[in-house]
């Protein structure tokens, strides 16, 4: 099954799974946020910063297996798999879009 994704959305997972820590944070506004982990992280050098320290970490590789749209956000749900505990997981990426970009991010286990 082929999920459609908005641009952002697309090159975001693209880059992820290409561990493209540059085209990926160009899916960034400015001022994004981004909360992982019980963490937030503000600002686009901060999320690079976050990003890198990910792929060296986990080497996570995403697959996506649905999206939604609701209350002003896109939840795209997807499987991860990489070098931590318990891999595979589903993971539901929740997108707020401005300016075409990604502004606000917030990661968390699939409930």
């Amino acid at each position: 099954m082929e999920i459609k994704m908005v641009p952002v959305i697309e090159a975001f997972f693209k880059a992820k799974n290409d561990y493209d820590s540059t085209e990926f944070i160009a899916c960034f506004t400015d001022d994004a946020v981004v909360q992982d982990e019980g963490r937030e992280i503000c600002g686009k050098t901060a999320i690079k910063n976050w990003i890198e320290a990910s792929i060296e970490k986990y080497r996570v590789t995403v697959a996506a297996k649905r999206i939604i749209e609701r209350d002003n956000e896109t939840v795209l749900t997807a499987q991860v798999s990489g070098n931590f505990e318990g891999s595979p997981v589903l993971f539901d990426y929740h997108f707020v879009i401005g300016e075409n970009k990604i502004s606000r991010l917030r990661i968390k286990l699939t409930e």
